[in-house]
């Protein structure tokens, strides 16, 4: 959950608009790793975030499980980029089955078919076959499968360094300019 919040972190104060959608799952999770009590109301989790991040007047939309009149749930309106972080094994074999039982695997799979880039964060370890064969075919459908496996050659000094080395690759695939990290190789 925390590469989540500090991605969600990361593109408000980079001045991106965000379509925040979020799973009960996430909500448990957000609770154990975080002690956050996520809203399970879309309007007030809007309201909790926009306040937390300081997001520009409509900067932000939240919705819920199963807002289908969201713009992320039509290819005629797709988003520019998806990132699903963390990602569930459970999401990702919906999302690489095609089902779209919930927003967010139908915006996942608008992604797909619209051929717009969608970032999967697995959280899972170790990988199963059949995780594995899901990546697999994910990628092959386009997908970015970016595992939470933060790298040590940055030295970092504590946990919230390993989360921006995580957050800094995904932001670099979508293009956003950062200074979460050093980069490999610059001057300090």
């Amino acid at each position: 959950m925390p590469y989540g919040l500090r991605l969600l972190e990361s593109l408000l104060a980079s001045g991106h608009r965000v379509y925040l959608l979020y799973s009960q799952a996430a909500q448990i999770v957000a609770h154990q790793e975080m002690q956050l009590v996520l809203p399970s109301r879309a309007k007030e989790a809007e309201e909790l975030f926009s306040r937390r991040f300081n997001a520009a007047e409509g900067q932000l939309r939240v919705f819920g499980r199963e807002e289908w009149f969201a713009p992320v749930a039509s290819g005629s309106n797709p988003a520019d980029a998806m990132v699903v972080c963390p990602c569930t094994m459970g999401t990702l074999a919906a999302i690489a089955a095609g089902l779209s039982e919930k927003l967010i695997e139908r915006s996942a799979d608008v992604m797909l078919k619209e051929n717009r880039k969608l970032i999967l964060v697995p959280r899972e370890t170790p990988f199963s076959a059949i995780h594995l064969e899901n990546m697999l075919k994910l990628a092959r459908s386009g997908a970015i499968i970016l595992p939470a496996n933060p790298g040590f050659y940055h030295h970092p000094g504590n946990v919230q360094d390993l989360v921006d080395f995580i957050v800094a690759r995904i932001l670099d695939h979508l293009g956003v300019v950062h200074s979460l990290m050093p980069r490999w190789g610059a001057e300090p």
